[in-house]
Parts: C-alpha cells; structure tokens; sequence
C-alpha cells in the first residue's frame, strides 16, 4: 500500500510504502502484529509481484529457504502457488527457470506432487566438504 506521503528530491519522487494484511473489511499495518512466517510469505509475495511486474520477459526466479519459520499448512500453500506460478510462466515464455534451495523435504514433496518440474538436482557433501 502506498500511502499519499511523497516527497520530491532533485533524483526523483520517493513514496512511502508500507506492507497491509486486509481482514473482512479492515486493513491491518503488518508492522509489529505478523508471525515470522506471515513475514516470509509477503515477503515472498512481495519479490513474486515485483517480478511479474518488471521482470516478465526474464526467465528465472531463485528463491532461498523459502519455507523458513513457515508452518506446515503455509508451506503446502506456498508450494501449490509455486506450482500454480510455474504453470502460468511456462505457457507464457519456454525459458522460465525457478531456482529453490531448501533443506526442507515435504516442501519439494509438495512440489513433485503437482507435477510442474522436470528436474531436482540433491546436492550433498562429501566427509571432505566436496559436493
């Protein structure tokens, strides 16, 4: 949500932003009032819409431990949407690539269970540290 305070330098218009969680009819400032998971999934949210709005034509999405302090109902959410995302960019250009790194094992579950990815690199480490 952008509220009207703006102010106008010599390198341009700045807007004041601020991150709103809508219930029924009332906005709540999310400042101070979210979990640690309602903060990684707008965050998650926010760098999706951000991409869909200035990077369409770009093909790659990474996405780092995004199941970070999620609880299992989120994570099952966010890999659905994941899935959903994948389907909608794929049709739309064929080089879309989305990049996870997780630890997480029933995130990547969730995933395969879709069906959208055609590969899944594990990558360890051997006892000298090598992958």
């Amino acid at each position: 949500r952008s509220d009207k305070e703006t102010t106008t330098t010599t390198t341009g218009t700045r807007y004041s932003y601020r991150v709103v969680m809508i219930r029924g009819h009332t906005e709540l400032d999310m400042r101070g009032r979210c979990s640690a998971g309602q903060k990684v999934l707008s965050s998650i949210i926010i760098r999706i819409a951000l991409s869909e709005a200035f990077g369409i034509n770009c093909g790659v999405l990474a996405l780092d431990e995004p199941t970070t302090n999620l609880d299992r109902e989120n994570i099952e959410g966010l890999a659905k949407s994941l899935a959903n995302l994948i389907k909608i960019r794929s049709e739309q250009a064929s080089n879309f690539q989305l990049i996870i790194i997780t630890h997480d094992e029933e995130f990547l579950r969730y995933l395969r269970e879709a069906g959208t990815s055609e590969y899944y690199w594990r990558v360890r480490m051997d006892e000298n540290q090598h992958s």
